[in-house]
């Protein structure tokens, strides 16, 4: 089967097993309150070539927030978006310019709630390898591309801790060339480890 389809299908298989892929647990108080989370989705865009690779993102230095982290396209979905499918696509756009055309929608999988208060829909799509992808300046510092079978591998993400608002919290990291994966990119790694049957610690 070509990607897309084994993807599918694995994506698919995940959904229907009766145990569910437990979120990270690194959240602060507002997730358990009342307060609502505000939307957003993120594109998880695989490439299709015969050892797939999966686009990431470093954040420009200069952001208020998560400057110079690692991350997938994407972002706050818009009151204009159909869906989060169409607000991820409209982020990686703006982003590194991937056209949503080009992307073959695969579903969406375990929605992440962070601890900055925003519920992240993971959208998996599979791309044309070698686009002329570009970034956006304003937003991100440059883009690589990271081996989907290193990304996915149970052995090469540790789980570590941090004291946040009096509390131990546990986050995953994922090192690769130098570069530091971690936090919500991480996490929505492993789950998607989890779902394709990369991991089955967590059934």
């Amino acid at each position: 089967m070509i990607l897309a389809e084994r993807l599918r299908a694995a994506l698919a298989e995940g959904h229907s097993r009766a145990d569910r892929v437990p979120l990270s647990d690194i959240r602060d108080p507002r997730i358990d309150s009342d307060i609502a989370l505000a939307p957003a989705a993120v594109l998880v865009a695989i490439t299709d070539r015969p050892e797939p690779g999966l686009i990431l993102t470093m954040r420009a230095d200069t952001l208020r927030k998560h400057a110079g982290q690692i991350a997938f396209p994407g972002g706050r979905v818009d009151p204009g978006d159909a869906d989060e499918i169409a607000g991820a696509l409209r982020e990686a756009q703006e982003e590194i310019g991937l056209p949503p055309h080009v992307a073959d929608i695969i579903g969406v999988t375990d929605r992440y709630h962070t601890f900055t208060g925003f519920d992240i829909v993971p959208v998996l799509a599979v791309i044309p390898p070698d686009l002329p992808l570009r970034a956006q300046e304003a937003e991100v510092a440059d883009w690589f591309e990271l081996p989907l079978a290193f990304a996915l591998d149970p052995a090469n993400r540790v789980r570590q801790e941090i004291e946040f608002a009096g509390a131990t919290r546990h986050f995953y990291e994922i090192m690769w060339q130098g570069r530091r994966i971690w936090g919500i990119t991480a996490a929505i790694l492993a789950n998607l480890s989890r779902r394709l049957g990369h991991d089955r610690s967590a059934a």
